[in-house]
């Protein structure tokens, strides 16, 4: 049950009492889409005056408001790091089209973007479908800038991951995703974007696979959900690395399955792994000591990530 309690506690509290950003001002990347034409990906820059970044990517159905998104900026705030908080494509409810979790373009016309011209690193942190998002990235050919990828609660195998969050016990985890990826695909059809599907069929969509289906794979040309899975899964990448990796994962995590996660970090002497045995997914006790040395003005679990990114390249 505490893979539960610390899953919901730091969400609900967000809900209740959202969490204030450091200081930030609005960031743009272009991007041109071969279906859905010119594309303005958003985020919020939080500028401290040092040549290193940290890059922070949301999970399924989040966005940069997200709690630990959040978190992670005021751990920067605390060292001097600047930071930037993306959404990826649709994630800001804009409407400018839907991503998945192999999409990768978006993280390259973000290393693109002029406003990271001037930065010598950048340090990339996913939680959750973001931290996959940023594994395919790093395993591709990425901004020789890229100095190491840290994921937190990061799924690897996509079709295991997904049989498991569709099953009936996780239902109160799978609605809150699904919310937040019809909320994206409603704006979408408002700003007249890519609709491989009716937003009334969207909107009764009551799994994640049914999600990947119907949108996902007709989106992005994948012959079914199956395909995109088999296809875009970050495990049996993680040899092509080519940067320092840091894995955060939790026993207990009710929404990414650990035994769906063992065989790839098993198998990869090139990721190095952290297994909490206390803690959900992207949440955990405040007192959790990672074993790694924070980063300059805190002790939490987001400056301690800091601190080992920090050290690497």
């Amino acid at each position: 049950m505490q893979g539960h309690y610390w899953t919901l506690r730091p969400f609900v509290r967000h809900l209740c009492q959202p969490d204030t950003p450091p200081p930030s001002r609005h960031f743009r990347a272009p991007l041109h889409d071969p279906v859905a034409g010119d594309i303005e990906l958003t985020g919020r820059l939080h500028e401290h005056g040092s040549k290193d970044l940290v890059l922070v990517v949301h999970g399924l159905g989040g966005s940069f408001s997200s709690n630990y998104a959040i978190a992670m900026a005021e751990a920067c705030a605390a060292a001097g790091v600047d930071c930037l908080r993306i959404c990826l494509r649709g994630a800001d409810r804009r409407g400018a089209d839907v991503y998945h979790a192999g999409l990768i373009t978006d993280l390259e016309a973000v290393f693109a973007a002029p406003d990271l011209d001037r930065y010598e690193s950048v340090r990339l942190i996913g939680y959750s479908m973001g931290g996959h998002v940023s594994l395919r990235y790093a395993s591709s050919d990425p901004d020789p800038r890229l100095a190491c990828v840290a994921t937190v609660c990061a799924p690897l195998d996509l079709e295991a991951g997904i049989q498991e969050i569709d099953r009936p016990r996780r239902a109160l985890y799978r609605r809150n995703v699904l919310r937040g990826l019809k909320e994206i695909y409603a704006a979408v059809v408002e700003q007249g974007g890519p609709q491989p599907a009716p937003l009334s069929q969207v909107k009764a969509l009551v799994k994640i696979e049914d999600w990947d289906e119907v949108v996902v794979a007709k989106r992005f040309g994948f012959a079914d959900a199956r395909d995109y899975w088999r296809t875009q899964s970050a495990g049996p990448r993680l040899g092509e690395l080519k940067v320092p990796t840091l894995s955060l994962v939790t026993r207990h995590d009710p929404m990414v399955v650990f035994h769906t996660l063992e065989p790839f970090l098993d198998a990869n002497p090139h990721v190095e792994r952290i297994v909490l045995e206390r803690g959900g997914h992207v949440g955990f006790p405040p007192d959790t000591d990672l074993g790694l040395r924070p980063a300059r003005g805190g002790t939490n679990v987001s400056s301690q990530l800091l601190g080992w990114m920090q050290r690497q390249g």
